[in-house]
């Protein structure tokens, strides 16, 4: 008889609920196959036993809450359990011999011990539904670690590296080139191995193999290797979607009709979500649709005339990160009540400081100082004092989503098309350390290794054409934040100082913004606050 303990369930996971037994009295069961559903608060999860053979006796119950360690079944061991536990007298005569061959098929087994994996696309981030794979990585019978990048996706911000969160072999590759794919949909087909955990145990199965009881201590050591965690990995994506209290058969209907399940409320126990929340949340969906239109939503399209007729031309398809941006750009026209601000500022004074500073920081090994990295800080001053700039608008909900958070994207032009990587808590960095965090993050988009992280999260977003030229132009609010501020190159002009005209460096800023949220008057004193900083930056220090 051979006793099966719940494993180690993860990081900061003590306990879970039964949702559903998979097994019943008699059953023959082989190493891997999952015996139970469990919902531990962060996911729904099946577990699956690392011991083969048939069970005699079930100790829980459905809906019983149970811990690591807990019995929860006893089996009648298959010969290969069972052999292990052969007489004390026979081991201690083959005991040299044992000790030897054993970290052999110690070391092989773990190989094995999780069978084929499906290794599913995750979550993209916020708003982003698709990609096109513009590369794939691997070939069949290449041994995968942990992190390593499997394809090159193309999801209309950026061209991101896809990595793998699952241990072994590439058995079968489901995709091709060039598809379009989404959330959910299968990549790979993994032989899996365990990871880490599994290394460490191997040591500790030799020693009890010496003299009483070689059952027991490999009975314990299963649940170190934690294979639900690896499965969960792997059904689950990311943790944004791994922490949403729901069933496996509730994710994975949200999963075929295409539906976000972490954007679903739910209303059961804890939020726990079901198929009827799905449904509701569809249906809503749907209404919110049809009401678009008399909102002053999407224009139909009109098809094109015949341009050939007037002379030849050349047909271009759009790459995926160009097809998106149109479709994200025109949404963001349509759906925002768009007003503009202009205004000047004089930075005649800190920019001959920033050039001084500048050649001061790279012979130190640093990055170059630029205006774009000032404004950087500038503005998250500004957004601490303006917070309804640093907000969301909900119109289904009627609310207004301050953020405590202040993160600023930064819009870069690449040969794909515009990207927009993001500075994560820019208020909380001084300059130097933006400074170098855009200098890594403009290499990264301008070699499309830009990963969602990357582009996750902004909550404002600065646009520079200064190093390009003209002398304004008008943002489009990057969706769904609800300002943007356009800079553009710096001009001498003569500038009246009470008593003469003397030359001055002014730099023309644009900030448009969405007049749902922030009026006309604020949108001014907004731009003033800014231009009054770089003309004179102790104000941040004194008001920001």
């Amino acid at each position: 008889m051979a006793d099966y303990l719940l494993p180690e369930l993860g990081d900061g996971i003590d306990e879970g609920q039964v949702a559903a037994i998979l097994v019943s009295v008699g059953d023959t069961i082989n190493e891997g196959d999952s015996v139970l559903e469990l919902e531990t608060g962060k996911s729904a999860v099946e577990v699956p036993t690392d011991i083969s053979g048939t069970i005699k006796e079930i100790k829980i119950a459905e809906g019983d809450t149970i811990k690591p360690g807990d019995l929860i079944l006893v089996l009648d061991a298959a010969e290969s359990a069972v052999t292990e536990q052969a007489p004390a007298e026979e081991v201690a005569v083959e005991e040299v011999a044992v000790v030897e061959e054993a970290p052999a098929p110690i070391e092989a087994a773990p190989a094995a011990s999780l069978g084929p994996v499906d290794y599913k696309l995750p979550d993209l981030g916020d708003g982003i539904d698709e990609g096109q794979i513009s590369a794939i990585l691997v070939v069949v019978g290449d041994t995968l670690n942990e992190g390593d990048s499997v394809l090159e996706l193309e999801t209309g911000k950026s061209a991101v590296e896809v990595p793998t969160d699952i241990s072994g072999t590439v058995t079968e590759i489901k995709v091709s080139e060039g598809d379009t794919i989404k959330p959910g949909d299968t990549i790979l087909v993994i032989d899996a191995v365990a990871s880490a955990a599994s290394a460490e145990e191997t040591p500790a199965v030799p020693e009890p193999v010496k003299e009483e009881t070689a059952a027991a201590p490999v009975k314990e050591a299963a649940p170190e290797a934690t294979p639900v965690n690896t499965m969960a990995a792997a059904n689950t994506a990311l943790p944004s979607t791994a922490n949403v209290p729901a069933a496996p058969s509730t994710r994975r209907f949200s999963r075929e009709i295409g539906i976000k399940i972490s954007n679903v409320p739910g209303s059961g126990p804890a939020g726990r979500i079901s198929i009827d929340d799905i449904k509701a949340y569809c249906k809503k969906l749907n209404e919110a649709r049809d009401a678009a239109p008399s909102l002053g939503g999407a224009i139909a399209a009109r098809p094109l005339p015949d341009f050939s007729q007037f002379g030849s031309v050349t047909a271009e398809k759009m790459s995926k990160i160009r097809e998106l941006t149109a479709e994200h750009m025109a949404f963001c026209w349509n759906s925002i009540p768009h007003v503009t601000q202009y205004d000047k500022s004089n930075i005649t004074e800190i920019e001959g400081q920033r050039k001084a500073l500048s050649a001061r920081i790279e012979k130190q090994g640093g990055s170059k100082l630029t205006v774009t990295a000032i404004l950087v800080k500038i503005v998250a001053s500004a957004l601490k004092k303006f917070p309804n700039f640093n907000a969301s608008i909900d119109p289904a909900g009627k609310q207004i989503i301050i953020k405590d958070y202040i993160n600023i994207g930064i819009a870069v032009d690449t040969p794909k098309g515009l990207v927009v990587p993001v500075i994560k808590d820019a208020d909380k960095k001084n300059i130097l350390e933006i400074t170098n965090d855009m200098a890594e993050i403009s290499t990264k988009a301008r070699a499309g290794k830009l990963t969602v992280k990357d582009m996750s999260g902004g909550t404002f977003t600065i646009s520079n054409l200064g190093g390009i030229g003209g002398t304004n132009f008008t943002p489009i609010v990057n969706w769904p934040e609800v300002a943007i501020l356009g800079v553009s190159r710096g001009t001498m002009e003569s500038v009246w100082n009470g008593s003469a005209f003397e030359p001055r460096l002014m730099m023309p800023l644009a900030l448009s913004y969405d007049h749902r949220v922030i009026d006309g008057a604020d949108g001014a004193r907004f731009t003033r606050w800014i231009c009054d900083v770089l003309e004179n930056p102790i104000l941040m220090q004194l008001e920001g």
